[in-house]
């Protein structure tokens, strides 16, 4: 890998992974094409991108500083200073146990299922197809029914929950974790800019968690040069990361997905035309 593919690889990974538009397919299909991800050690691919996504990490944290602090504070003082009942706690504390319970369900799938994401299967551009399309229509379904009544005061724990189930079928690579988790958002009546920061705070300990376990597999198979290129692409995935979150809560305050539902059909539809004439392998 050189020094431009980590700068590449960094710029896609910030700006997919948090518009719904799947980074893992995306960085794939780049992958793919650059001739990066080895066929014997496809795990080495899935550590690489674990570790750049902690880039994206420390953008929410930059981006969502203040919410973050609060939430962390606010939850600490309403469970272990003064130990307050669910329903008394402030709005931030119970953020708190949104994230915790949202966070649940990929950590019990992506623990369980840990070798099946490591391996080939999550890196076959059929299957990365198939989930970006597959996404498209029930994210389509989740704007034409959703209601988009609820802010984050009024998410309940069941809301965090279905929004959790969502995240994990994340781990199928070409879902997107904005994607789906803004889909379950929808679907349980949130508007749109909520269920996208409610994704985002619901990211972080995920992101962590995948960044911290891939850290022994990539000290494996590093390198001095391959650790230069992981660090930047690393700190450009940060960088791109802070302006994508910016631009989509933006972009949704007065707009649907609907730009992105089309983006990931057309670009589904494109990798399996060119996985059929050949001109890519799976």
């Amino acid at each position: 890998m050189s020094l431009f593919e980590a700068i590449i690889l960094g710029i896609i990974q910030g700006l997919t992974e948090f518009l719904p538009i799947s980074s893992t397919g995306h960085l794939t299909l780049a992958g793919k094409f650059m001739g990066l991800i080895s066929e014997t050690n496809p795990e080495q691919w899935t550590a690489f991108i674990a570790i750049i996504q902690l880039g994206t990490l420390a953008s929410i944290i930059i981006y969502f500083w203040k919410d973050v602090i609060s939430i962390i504070s606010s939850f600490f003082k309403d469970n272990l200073v003064e130990r307050k009942s669910y329903k008394m706690q402030s709005h931030d504390s119970k953020m708190g146990w949104l994230v915790i319970v949202g966070t649940i369900p990929v950590v019990i799938i992506g623990l369980l299922f840990k070798d099946d994401i490591e391996g080939a299967i999550t890196k076959n551009l059929y299957v990365i197809a198939s989930s970006l399309i597959g996404l498209a229509i029930i994210l389509l379904i989740a704007e034409k029914t959703a209601k988009f009544k609820k802010d984050l005061k009024q998410t309940t724990i069941i809301d965090a929950l279905v929004v959790g189930i969502a995240q994990a079928v994340a781990l199928i690579p070409g879902s997107s974790r904005s994607g789906t988790t803004i889909t379950g958002g929808l679907f349980m009546g949130l508007k749109r800019e909520d269920a996208a920061r409610f994704s985002f705070l619901l990211s972080m300990p995920a992101i962590f968690a995948a960044g911290v376990l891939q850290i022994k597999e990539v000290v494996a198979f590093v390198t001095p040069d391959m650790l230069l290129n992981l660090i930047v692409a690393t700190i450009v995935s940060g960088i791109s990361g802070y302006l994508a979150i910016d631009f989509l809560l933006k972009f949704l305050r007065k707009n649907s997905t609907m730009l992105f539902i089309i983006y990931r059909i057309a670009l589904g539809a494109l990798i399996l035309t060119l996985l059929q004439t050949g001109i890519i392998q799976p």
